[in-house]
């Protein structure tokens, strides 16, 4: 399988049910699907190929270790709020704007949201972004140097960096791998924090987008304080964390469900 298309809708109904249970019966999902139990385990066995799903004894779970699934297993998860969180964050950005975009799943959404925006300069190093403004001709796009990261599909180095802060932009767009009520907003890698610094630093308007699967993840490299960032774009927020009392500047925004 090369592109997210190619997962069919039962297998990605899988991914999105184990996202929400944790653990599914083999059984109890060829009854769901009204299939047979061998055309389910055939999917589950592709998902299992791909980092998407871990076999266990009558049925499946999910991934040990979420972390270290490839950017392309990491689009599929949570892609519909995903995508939902980059249309609405897009929408917030104006024509004409010059905008950065670093790493992450919900970015790459982002600039596929970006696309038919008029005169829209980008900044990046994440490959996916510049693939997907191939087909804009209305973006501009400036690809920042550095060294080929090739599981996250990015460039990385002291150079991207650099590459970045040659630029005063309208709006960061940063994501995060986790999300922590105390310390905000962090990340699994330094150079991923780093990045979403170096994009904070040079952009006059921060938008931040992470769904709601971010919450309390564990990752230990910060990037911000919720308090750092000027718009936050999500689907929802825990009950027991109050936003307007932690970061009463922040401008919250609910990205509507079925984008």
């Amino acid at each position: 399988m090369d592109t997210l298309s190619d997962l069919n809708d039962r297998q990605r109904q899988i991914v999105e049910q184990l996202r929400g249970e944790g653990l599914l019966s083999i059984n109890d999902l060829a009854e769901f699907f009204s299939v047979a139990t061998q055309t389910i385990r055939r999917d589950i066995n592709d998902l299992c190929d791909q980092g998407l799903a871990r076999r266990v004894h009558g049925g499946v779970a999910p991934p040990s270790n979420p972390v270290n699934l490839n950017f392309r297993s990491r689009a599929i998860l949570n892609e519909q709020v995903k995508r939902a969180i980059a249309r609405t964050a897009a929408d917030r950005i104006p024509a004409g704007s010059t905008v950065l975009l670093g790493i992450g799943t919900t970015i790459q959404y982002v600039a596929e949201a970006l696309a038919q925006t008029p005169d829209t300069t980008i900044v990046t190093n994440n490959l996916e972004v510049a693939r997907l403004l191939c087909n804009a001709p209305s973006c501009e796009v400036h690809m920042v140097a550095g060294m080929l990261r090739p599981e996250d599909r990015d460039l990385v180095g002291s150079s991207v960096l650099n590459g970045y802060s040659r630029f005063a932009a309208d709006y960061g767009v940063v994501g995060a791998g986790s999300l922590d009520a105390e310390f905000g907003l962090l990340d699994f890698k330094q150079f991923d924090a780093e990045v979403s610094n170096v994009i904070q630093t040079n952009a006059r308007q921060v938008i931040c987008v992470a769904d709601h699967s971010k919450w309390n993840r564990g990752a230990s490299h910060r990037v911000a304080a919720f308090s750092q960032v000027d718009e936050f774009v999500t689907d929802r927020l825990p009950e027991a964390f109050d936003l307007a009392r932690t970061a009463p500047n922040v401008e919250l925004h609910l990205a509507p469900s079925g984008i």
